[in-house]
């Protein structure tokens, strides 16, 4: 298994943009008339990577399929039905009547790299075939904000489509304050059409009192009217699209349908 197959997340337009600079000098420098053909910013479906020694470059233009693992048998028939056991343990007293945020991990709270970052909030050690790396990760604005607020109004569970052996260390660094009481990895998605999705139904949960936030449409195909989209980060450090959602999600942590008051937050 190699660094580019353990974390899923969607490619940062500043490197495509890299990438894409380097490959038109090549080009320019040959004799041939062929132009290169400039790249696109691929939208946030797209969540796997090609290796240029970091695990966050280009994705192919059709999928979010992670190469290292086979489709399985849903990837070309109609969604999977719910298995018989829930994804999630019985609601905990403390959580009794709350609806469920669930929430992405990728380019939605963090952003990590293989590549060394100087301000990095975290250096998580993760062993691949026998070798140690250091994955750098950068927390987004207002996360800490964010979280402890979802975790006072919600029964909140991370759910990440990249491995446990990267995201499960990354959640105990991040969630200081225990307000995960579950955590969802990539075994626990549905490989769909070539996507990781996040099949809400699986959870155990009325399905109408639950909520997404994910920065990949792709994640909650089975269930677009449970989400609210985020809008991928990488490093802006002026970055308030958490700290924004609070209000939100306050009308939402009141709601015993939380469908209607859904589709307003979408069309924010």
């Amino acid at each position: 298994m190699d660094n580019t197959s353990i974390i899923t997340q969607v490619a940062n337009p500043k490197e495509e943009e890299s990438i894409s600079s380097s490959q038109d000098k090549v080009s320019q420098s040959n004799s041939s008339l062929k132009k290169h053909r400039s790249r696109s910013i691929f939208s946030p479906f797209f969540c796997c990577f090609r290796n240029y020694n970091d695990y966050h470059a280009d994705p192919p233009p059709s999928n979010n399929k992670t190469l290292s693992l086979p489709p399985t048998p849903e990837e070309n028939g109609s969604p999977p039905k719910p298995p018989a056991k829930p994804l999630l343990p019985e609601v905990s007293k403390a959580d009794y009547g709350k609806n469920c945020v669930v929430i992405d991990l990728d380019e939605t709270l963090v952003h990590s790299s293989f590549k060394p970052i100087s301000n990095a909030d975290f250096i998580v050690p993760v062993e691949i075939d026998g070798t140690v790396h250091q994955v750098y990760v950068l927390k987004r604005p207002h996360v800490d904000e964010f979280l402890q607020k979802m975790g006072d109004l919600f029964e909140c569970v991370l759910f990440t489509a990249s491995l446990a052996k990267y995201a499960d260390p990354v959640a105990d660094l991040l969630d200081q304050w225990g307000v995960f009481r579950a955590r969802l990895f990539r075994e626990s998605c549905v490989f769909h059409r070539g996507n990781y999705v996040k099949d809400l139904s699986r959870l155990g949960r009325e399905i109408s009192k639950v909520i997404i936030v994910d920065n990949s449409p792709a994640s909650y195909i089975f269930h677009p009217e449970n989400a609210v989209p985020v809008q991928s980060w990488f490093d802006d450090l002026t970055d308030t699209e958490l700290l924004d959602l609070i209000p939100q999600f306050e009308g939402l942590a009141k709601e015993e349908d939380v469908y209607s008051l859904l589709q307003s937050v979408r069309n924010r």
